[in-house]
């Protein structure tokens, strides 16, 4: 699992959405979600699972490839 590549994908599936919104709507906080964006913090895999639901992939391509 390499941080800066799952923090870029994340930053890339967000595109017009602010970061507040995206957090909001999957139940975390803002401060969370900008560290996952900026490689500094893996989500739990409870987070995850709703990220990759969010944004309508797969949890393996946007965690693990």
């Amino acid at each position: 699992m390499n941080p800066e590549k799952i923090a870029r994908k994340l930053v890339e599936l967000r595109e017009n959405k602010t970061i507040k919104e995206v957090a909001d709507a999957n139940g975390i906080s803002v401060s969370a979600l900008s560290m996952y964006e900026a490689a500094k913090r893996i989500p739990r895999d409870e987070i995850k699972v709703r990220l990759a639901d969010y944004y309508g992939v797969y949890v393996s391509s946007l965690f693990f490839e």
